[in-house]
């Protein structure tokens, strides 16, 4: 008690006209509709910025929350899709005819040994007739055709690559849609050579190279890669030098693809031919 005597004692003066300026300021605006109207003009600008200061943390905090959320559900897709990959015997399926019957059966494989430096170059990948793999099925790298598989015992397959001078892949120019037959010369392992084109075609410098679908091995818009130069050789044709997309002295993750329907189709070939 004697400390607040103390401090009414040594403030007084202060109080006494922080009292008096509060009921003056309280009759002013009560009293004045001026200075009413500005005062509650003051108060709902202060106001209305504080209400505004809150919502934005409030939004703030929940954009974190959301972020957050977002950012979960990527490392478990990401997580997820690394699984599949890795799976001892992923499949996967896709779906190309209009009343959803499969096609095509793909199946993720490991490339464990390769060569690039040959004339005839293979490569070896880690899955074989346990799972599901069999002779003559296509195998893409991710970034365009790598090869066909050539032999197969129950965990292994060996693939002739495109880098082999045995190599023949049916191909078209996705631009115009003609198409004549890709091989290998056996000189740059980033290069094939696209031949049978006419020379009344117009090619272009960087147009596309993606298969026809024709073999029944590959189907059909595979990219293979890209024009880099042409020239006229002797007789009606073109000779096209393709840039690969596939890089395979990083060949590592492939596809194996198989068409369920490669028999019946060979078979009505054969039968009418």
């Amino acid at each position: 008690m004697r400390s607040l005597l103390n401090f009414l004692a040594r403030y007084n003066n202060l109080i006494i006209f922080l009292i008096l300026e509060g009921f003056s300021i309280y009759f002013v605006v009560t009293r004045n509709s001026y200075q009413n109207t500005r005062i509650l003009f003051m108060v709902r600008r202060l106001t209305y910025g504080i209400e505004e200061k809150i919502n934005n943390t409030r939004n703030y905090l929940n954009l974190k929350e959301i972020n957050n959320n977002l950012a979960a559900e990527n490392v478990a897709l990401k997580n997820s899709l690394e699984r599949l990959v890795k799976e001892e015997n992923s499949l996967f399926i896709s779906v190309s005819d209009s009343v959803y019957k499969q096609q095509y059966v793909h199946t993720a494989a490991e490339v464990i040994d390769n060569s690039v430096n040959k004339q005839k170059n293979f490569f070896t990948i880690n899955k074989g007739k346990l799972q599901g793999i069999m002779v003559n099925m296509a195998v893409n790298s991710g970034d365009g055709v790598a090869g066909v598989v050539v032999g197969c015992s129950d965990n292994f397959s060996v693939a002739m690559s495109l880098l082999n001078l045995d190599f023949k892949l049916s191909a078209r120019i996705k631009s115009n849609g003609y198409f004549g037959s890709l091989s290998w010369d056996g000189k740059n392992y980033r290069q094939a050579v696209l031949s049978e084109i006419p020379q009344h075609v117009i090619v272009n410098i960087g147009d596309t190279i993606e298969t026809t679908g024709f073999s029944a091995v590959f189907p059909e818009g595979i990219l293979v890669g890209t024009v880099s130069d042409f020239e006229k050789m002797g007789g009606d044709f073109y000779k096209i030098r393709i840039s690969l997309t596939t890089d395979f002295k990083k060949l590592h993750f492939v596809d194996v693809i198989g068409n369920m329907k490669k028999t019946e189709q060979l078979n009505l070939q054969n039968l009418v031919q």
